[in-house]
């Protein structure tokens, strides 16, 4: 299984990951209570602290960041149209301080480890139907996917330049033809295997 996993001997590393995925729950249901500007620019100089201990390299917090802009930008954008640009400012804090605290969480702990935690959470539900190894069979396949279809977004959009084509609004139709076809593959090969 493909890992952001990134290895260092560091105190963010060694936390547990129900910690971890905890403090991230509490972290992103607080965020979003605080009205103050000034303290949710102190969580964000929190959370990019961490990085720094985690001894995380800057060019991959950058390149999270860069890759958050456009849909930063856009919600950023609707907020100050419709509510003023201090709901802007407060939901765009919000959102970046959120995402880089996930972010970080992925980045010091393993695959593994998160979903044998995810399964121990869910072990009490068992009796109501749940079944936790399905569930941490979907977050190790969710995790998994992400960079498999960022890599098919790459192709369809090189196979386009190669027709001169530089920007089109039917980018996302041959991409959700070419991500049904793989589900399909893999719902064939998962069902073949004895999973409903």
């Amino acid at each position: 299984m493909l890992s952001l996993y990134h290895d260092a001997r560091t105190p963010v590393h060694t936390v547990p990951a129900g910690v971890k995925l905890l403090v991230l729950a509490i972290t992103g249901t607080a965020l979003f209570f605080v009205p103050s500007m000034l303290w949710l620019a102190v969580a964000l100089a929190v959370v990019l602290g961490l990085y720094a201990v985690a001894e995380i390299p800057w060019r991959m917090t950058g390149r999270s960041v860069l890759g958050l802009a456009p849909f930063l930008a856009l919600i950023m954008g609707a907020q100050w149209l419709f509510t003023g640009w201090v709901s802007a400012v407060l939901v765009g804090e919000r959102i970046l301080t959120l995402v880089l605290l996930a972010n970080l969480v992925t980045l010091t702990t393993r695959t593994t480890a998160m979903i044998d935690t995810i399964e121990q959470a869910l072990r009490p539900l068992k009796p109501l139907g749940v079944r936790p190894e399905r569930v941490g069979l979907l977050v190790a396949m969710t995790i998994r996917f992400i960079p498999v279809i960022k890599e098919q977004a790459e192709l369809v959009r090189s196979a386009q330049r190669a027709r001169g084509i530089e920007r089109s609004t039917v980018f996302l139709i041959p991409l959700l033809i070419r991500t049904l076809r793989m589900a399909d593959g893999v719902g064939e090969a998962l069902d073949a295997r004895g999973l409903d």
